[in-house]
């Protein structure tokens, strides 16, 4: 690649992974979230037990933690064309990125929650509080500094799985990296793109961090 040209296709590429991240970070924290409320609060001991349905969720969750992402990409290259009318490109990469997400984050926010003082829950179950208005009031809020943590973590494992799905054209500089760096042997290209996918992680956890140690504190 002319070095002239190399500015301008990193920015491109930037831009592509920003906007597979964040669009399927959203998507993921809307569907993660219930999905993790639900997790607790129909285990045993829970607002509103449900053995069956925690197990049936619990399984469902379990098996899609336990696709490797590119395996993912591709069993549900159907349903990805299905969506959004195509299988390649930044707007495709977002439907795997947001399903393989979604189970680890709504594991995340199961723990999160589960870290509650039962006495908190308790007293607001002797004044008389609904169960949606625990799960509200109380148990959200008082996780939200762990939610927090966990969407980081979550956002770091996107951005490696924006990478990978440069592997089958997913756009950003995961396919960058593949186009240029390993299928035409540029080396500098490959070794830039590795850089800026360090530099984009360490930004996000440390701005996710530092939210988390905020909301702590308050």
């Amino acid at each position: 690649m002319n070095l002239s040209e190399l500015p301008s296709v990193l920015w491109q590429g930037t831009v592509e992974t920003a906007q597979m991240v964040v669009w399927s970070a959203l998507l993921t924290a809307l569907l993660g979230l219930p999905i993790g409320v639900l997790l607790v609060v129909t285990d045993r001991g829970g607002l509103r037990p449900l053995p069956m349905i925690k197990a049936m969720l619990g399984a469902v969750v379990n098996v899609g933690r336990s696709l490797p992402f590119i395996v993912l990409m591709v069993a549900i290259l159907p349903f990805t064309r299905l969506v959004t009318g195509t299988t390649i490109g930044t707007v495709a990469a977002i439907v795997p990125l947001t399903l393989g997400a979604v189970p680890f984050y709504a594991r995340l926010v199961e723990t999160a929650l589960r870290g509650v003082g039962r006495e908190v829950v308790e007293a607001a179950q002797a004044m008389g509080a609904r169960r949606l208005t625990i799960v509200v009031k109380v148990l959200l809020p008082e996780a939200v500094p762990q939610l927090v943590a966990g969407l980081t973590v979550t956002v770091v494992a996107l951005i490696g799985y924006s990478a990978m799905a440069g592997a089958i054209g997913g756009g950003g500089l995961g396919d960058l990296a593949v186009r240029y760096g390993y299928q035409r042997f540029d080396t500098g290209v490959m070794v830039v793109t590795v850089v800026l996918l360090v530099i984009i992680v360490q930004l996000v956890q440390f701005l996710g961090d530092a939210v988390a140690r905020k909301l702590s504190h308050q």
